[in-house]
């Protein structure tokens, strides 16, 4: 699986590339087979005023399907990554459940 890490109006740290790299691969870890590549995007909407504005968004290429992009915005930028991870992580087993579901069906013979 390829991964990549943008950022848009700040430097990426390497305390900040590794906790995202840390999280992603837990999140992703177990169903990385069907992943082609995935990337993560960090933003800081407002800049240096503050408030809700960072945004963690991600994209897994997944082979044969439609992509999944999940997004977050939160005051802090750790907890926008940590909650759109896990949501990462639910929306790819949901889909993998229903493709699971689907291929048994006998229907679909």
């Amino acid at each position: 699986m390829q991964f990549k890490i943008q950022t848009n109006g700040f430097a990426l740290t390497d305390s900040l590339r590794s906790y995202t790299t840390r999280r992603m691969q837990f999140a992703l870890d177990r169903n990385d087979g069907h992943i082609m590549s995935a990337r993560v995007r960090l933003s800081d909407i407002n800049g240096p005023r503050g408030g809700v504005d960072k945004c963690c968004q991600i994209d897994l290429a997944l082979a044969g399907q439609n992509n999944i992009v999940i997004e977050d915005t939160e005051a802090d930028l750790y907890v926008a990554i940590d909650r759109a991870s896990d949501r990462c992580k639910r929306t790819l087993a949901r889909r993998l459940e229903r493709l699971r579901e689907h291929s048994h069906d006998p229907a679909f013979l």
